[in-house]
């Protein structure tokens, strides 16, 4: 049974092999401990999944609680996927939000298909500004 967690404070260590074995490492710096322990502390909502005492997914967000909430990342492990994990992450993350309060992120390409499935509009408005 998956356990979902609003308080578990874990490492770089243990985010950056959950990012690896989701496939999501291919686009995050999982070279760098140094920027995921950042990545870790300066989200102000994170909600995991754990299979026991094994770390297998993730919701990273970035929010005022009110009225947007940017989830940074979703990463469930490959071998627990199409299990319903993403999409429970995903509603524990909106039980923390205002009722009103909008999730917002950017796809990963091969995710577009699962968003939509699961509800999300596409808003093809996105813009970045890379350093």
């Amino acid at each position: 049974m998956i356990e979902y967690r609003d308080d578990a404070k874990i490492t770089a260590k243990q985010a950056i092999d959950l990012y690896t074995r989701s496939t999501l490492g291919e686009r995050r710096p999982i070279h760098s401990e140094e920027t995921f322990d950042a990545m870790l502390k300066n989200a102000n909502l994170t909600i995991t999944a754990w299979d026991r005492e094994k770390l297998v997914g993730i919701a990273r967000t970035l929010t005022d609680y009110a009225y947007v909430a940017y989830l940074a990342d979703l990463a469930v492990d490959q071998e627990y996927q199409r299990l319903g994990i993403g999409k429970q992450l995903i509603k524990e993350t909106q039980s923390q939000l205002a009722p009103e309060c909008m999730i917002v992120l950017l796809a990963a390409p091969k995710a577009n298909e699962y968003y939509e499935h699961i509800g999300f509009e596409h808003n093809p408005r996105a813009w970045m500004l890379k350093k």
